[in-house]
């Protein structure tokens, strides 16, 4: 236990399950009071409930990132609530798989209304709360299927997240003069369900991983969360426009 994020607001998107919710709980347990927002109460609800039980300080807001008055509403609340916003980790994303050329139109749109338009709508909003009032710390979720790497099937995923970690490199530039730094992380396979094929069993992942991966296996949501609290953190003070790859090499 460390106390690195001690009197710091952090906005969690995509907060109810995975790395959003590991994450949250790891900026809890460093001090942290962390509002987790998504579509759905109850999982929030959860990760709330999670957080608490092991003292710290958190609260939920429903919210859809693709919409411009929730997250306008989103960060307004968290301010208000929690008198600040220094940290934001924007995690909130979709998945979706199968030939371009198949692929139904309303479901690429929806894919890019989260995983882009919803990274763009969190900055834009955060970015104006943080540029007059001291600054602050923004972390975005993009993939090793992004920037780094491309496998047949998933091609409107990857141009989703690599769409977002070029954005937040151009963010990084242009606001660090503001005081205001981000960066990306990339994650590669990680345990959740994403990370599984349909139908398939936990322990058949493990045997499918062995050779799929270098490292031998899917990361830990302990893992992913490190990396971004690092990012977040005094440490990395001097990190500004990196997008962070978590793959088991993977990309390496």
């Amino acid at each position: 236990m460390t106390s690195r994020f001690t009197g710091k607001v952090v906005l969690i998107s995509g907060g109810g399950s995975g790395i959003g919710r590991a994450g949250a709980l790891a900026f809890a347990r460093e001090g942290a009071t962390v509002v987790v927002a998504g579509r759905n109460a109850d999982p929030l609800r959860e990760t709330v409930d999670l957080i608490e039980a092991e003292g710290g300080r958190a609260g939920a807001v429903t919210a859809d990132v693709s919409s411009s008055r929730d997250v306008a509403r989103l960060v307004t609340t968290t301010v208000e609530r929690h008198g600040g916003l220094h940290i934001a980790f924007n995690n909130a994303g979709v998945f979706e798989a199968g030939p371009l050329a198949d692929m139904d139109e309303a479901a690429w749109d929806h894919l890019i209304a989260v995983n882009l338009t919803g990274v763009f709508l969190s900055m834009k909003h955060q970015i104006a709360h943080m540029r007059v009032n001291g600054g602050g710390v923004i972390v975005n979720t993009a993939s090793n299927l992004g920037a780094h790497m491309r496998l047949p099937f998933l091609g409107a995923y990857a141009a989703s997240k690599a769409a977002v970690s070029a954005l937040s490199r151009a963010a990084a530039r242009e606001c660090i003069g503001q005081g205001i730094r981000i960066n990306a992380i990339s994650p590669g396979p990680v345990d959740t369900t994403m990370s599984l094929r349909p139908g398939e069993s936990e322990d058949a992942r493990t045997e499918r991983m062995k050779d799929a991966l270098p490292i031998g296996r899917v990361g830990t949501l302990a893992e992913a969360a490190s990396a971004v609290l690092w990012l977040a953190s005094p440490e990395a003070g001097f990190t500004v426009g990196h997008d962070l790859v978590i793959d088991g090499g993977a990309t390496a």
